[in-house]
Parts: structure tokens; sequence; C-alpha cells
């Protein structure tokens, strides 16, 4: 998913995550290959992110942490932008930028990226998948993860920000056609890819100095969650699966070792338990067999997507999860969908609550 958000990363309306951010992710434009998530989150009209909640108990706060993680946090300086800047687009392209007074970025993870270099007040439109607080009254230029051109360029952007994710290819090429920069970033799918994307934002927006000081301090901050994980009392990794649910679409899929979680389960100190009972792929529809075979301690879930099943009670009904540890233990962490994916600045934060539900009440394991 990038999920991002985009895959996702993966939203409201619409797959992803993965900018879900995120694990859900957008329809590829330009050649780039669908993966199965992609189309079920187009098909459901959603994609994104993470919530707060859950624990070795019933997952009641399933929205712990939420409201605070719904902002974004921008650097102390705002930065003042040297341009004209050309760099390389992810599809083989070169775009030069002179101006960045109104900027459009097409994914809910690079919205969030450039909000946080202090860019608030220059960005004219959102994707349906930024949901945070500060970008939540800009218009919305997509439908579901489709771009709409006419409503990119009815804004008159001075840049338009992309992922190769981003669709449909015929409004990509609309935009450019109409002469406005639009620069393609390559999506991010785990905590590796973090720093790239904030330097590639931030040298297209002509702040290179202030990426490197978003990436610092995103980086310094994931560390130190990683640092803080505590270690099990028999000193076993937890098991986590990750599932993307949407249940009024009837998309139920265990992540495997292209889910866009891995990385975060890794990081919390958890094995993913989808990718180690031989998953290599990103989604597969949740059987009972595959579902033994992964023998989850505990279930990392999209926010909306534990609320579209109906909450616990909706979970443990769907085949096989009842008998799962996971499900015998009543055992969720919830992450909202506008974040869980994005992998950008606050994924610590992303992190943080993973950890703190994963561990509470020294938990982790059976």
């Amino acid at each position: 998913m990038h999920i991002s958000q985009d895959f996702a990363p993966w939203a409201t309306g619409g797959p992803a995550g993965p900018d879900a951010g995120g694990a859900a992710r957008r329809r590829p434009a330009r050649g780039s290959a669908v993966a199965a998530l992609t189309t079920a989150v187009a098909f459901a009209l959603v994609l994104t992110g993470c919530g707060g909640g859950g624990s070795s108990t019933p997952a009641s706060s399933s929205v712990k942490g939420s409201a605070a993680a719904d902002r974004v946090e921008p650097l102390a300086a705002v930065p003042v932008p040297r341009l004209p800047v050309t760099v390389d687009s992810a599809d083989g392209t070169k775009v030069t930028i002179d101006s960045t007074d109104r900027i459009v970025p097409l994914t809910g993870s690079l919205n969030e990226i450039v909000f946080t270099l202090g860019f608030d007040r220059q960005v004219v439109a959102r994707d349906i998948t930024a949901t945070f607080e500060q970008a939540e009254k800009l218009p919305v230029v997509t439908r579901a993860h489709d771009v709409s051109a006419e409503s990119v360029l009815s804004l008159k952007p001075t840049i338009v920000l992309a992922d190769t994710t981003t669709g449909p290819s015929e409004a990509i090429d609309q935009i450019r056609d109409a002469g406005i920069p639009l620069l393609v970033v390559e999506p991010a799918t785990e905590l590796a890819d973090v720093g790239r994307r904030i330097d590639t934002v931030a040298e297209a927006l002509g702040v290179p100095s202030a990426g490197a000081e978003l990436k610092k301090r995103t980086e310094d901050r994931i560390a130190a969650v990683r640092a803080a994980v505590p270690a099990t009392p028999d000193g076993r990794k937890p098991r986590v699966a990750f599932l993307y649910l949407r249940g009024s679409a009837a998309v139920y899929l265990l992540g495997g070792a292209e889910s866009g979680a891995g990385s975060l389960l890794e990081a919390a100190g958890a094995v993913d338990a989808g990718k180690e009972s031989g998953l290599d792929k990103d989604f597969t529809a949740i059987t009972s067999e595959a579902l033994a075979k992964a023998a989850p301690d505990a279930i990392l879930l999209m926010t909306k997507g534990f609320a579209s099943v109906g909450g616990m009670e909706g979970l443990v009904k769907i085949p096989g999860i009842a008998e799962t540890p996971a499900g015998m233990d009543r055992r969720v962490v919830t992450v909202d969908d506008g974040m869980l994916l994005n992998y950008g600045p606050r994924t610590d934060r992303v992190l943080t609550e993973i950890v703190e539900q994963l561990y509470a009440k020294g938990g982790g394991g059976r």
C-alpha cells in the first residue's frame, strides 16, 4: 500500500496508504505494475494509513493518540527557496521549477512533507489522503484516488508534485501539456525511504538545507523510538499480521513481504507474520489456512478498516481470525489511515503508537 498513503500510501472516500500515506496505494500511472492492494483499494475507494488503539485487551480505545497525531509539526524557521532549480523526475524527465507560490501535492504523504518544510501558505490543494488538520480546508483535487486534471489546472499551480502511483496517466499528461512543472517522486514503502523522499521534495522546492534539517529531525526521532522498544519477558518477538480491511466492500487482505508495513513491524521489535509465513507478495485474500500459518500474536489494522468490520466483534467473525493467538486474546494495534504507511515526518509517531499498543501491559507475545 504505499498503501502509501499513498500505499499508502494509503483515505476516506477513496484506497493505500499505501502515501497511506501510506499502506494502500493509488492506481499506478505510466505502466507501473498494478498491485493486488491497489486494485482492492480502487474498488473500495479508500487507501491510506493508520489509527490509534488496541492492546492485549479489547480495542475500545482505537483512536488513542490520533488527536495529537492529526497535525504536522513544521520546522521552526520558514525557508526561503533558491530558485530556479532543475531536478530529475522519477518518470525520466527533467523538471525546472522557478516558483513555489502555488503548490499542489497529489499524495497525502507529499502534502505532509511540503507542510512540514514550512510551505503551508503556498499549498493550494490536497489529495483525499491528506487528512491532517492543517490541510483539511484545502480543496480536494482527486476523486477516490484519481487526479482531476481540470481541478488542478483551475488552481493555476506553479508546481505539482506526484509519485509513480499517481494516476490516471492521462491526467498527468494533461497537466504537463498545460506547461505546469510536474515532478514525479518515487513512492516510499519502508523506513529507509523516509530521508530520500524528504530530500527529493526539499530539493525541488529550492530548500535543500531545510530538507536536511527535517531529515535529521525525523531520522533522530525514529531512532529514539527504536532504541526504547522494550524486551519481552521471554525474549520472544511478537508475531504481528497486517490486515487491510474494508468491510463495506468485502475487502479482506493479509499483508505479505511487500505490504509496506514490514519495516515498521521490524523496527517495533516484532516479526511480520505474513512475510515470515511465506507470503512474498503484497497482499493475499484472507483464508483460515493463511491465518493459521501466520499465527499472529497481534493484528495491525488501519483505524477505518477496523471500524468497517464492526470493531473487535466483527473482526473475530472473519473466518480464521478467532482461532489465531491474536483473535483469542482480542489483541489489535490500530493506526490512523492517513498516517500508517506515509513514511514521512510523522513516522516516528506511527512507530510510537505501534510500540505503545503492542507492548501494553508488558505484552508482545503470548
